[in-house]
């Protein structure tokens, strides 16, 4: 027999585990805006060392020298921060689908 109190006790339920699934993906979504900003600060200050270092160079071979630095350099950090918010992205999909997965696991039959 259908009850009322089984209907709240299932609507509240669903709703602290939205809840729980909000802040989770808020504090994600956070971790990403700050790897994006720290990101950004790094790269700035690099490109300001590099500016300095270029107009100190008296010579062609040594400003080739320190932008070929400056390239690589900035390649392995985008390489690497990109992969770090990459995973970051990742994690913030897997908290965002736990709830579903949550739901749909009571729906679906055990396999044996």
């Amino acid at each position: 027999m259908f009850k009322v109190e089984d209907f709240q006790n299932y609507g509240k339920e669903h709703f602290e585990t939205c809840v729980a699934s909000a802040t989770s993906v808020q504090h994600g979504l956070q971790a990403i805006a700050s790897a994006y900003g720290d990101y950004t600060k790094k790269s700035f200050e690099d490109t300001k060392s590099f500016v300095e270092k270029l107009s100190g160079v008296k010579s062609l071979d040594k400003a080739m020298e320190a932008q070929t630095d400056f390239a690589r350099s900035a390649y392995e950090t985008f390489v690497a921060e990109s992969q770090k918010i990459a995973g970051l992205y990742s994690d913030l999909a897997k908290q965002a689908f736990k709830p579903v997965e949550t739901v749909v696991s009571k729906f679906t039959p055990a396999v044996q």
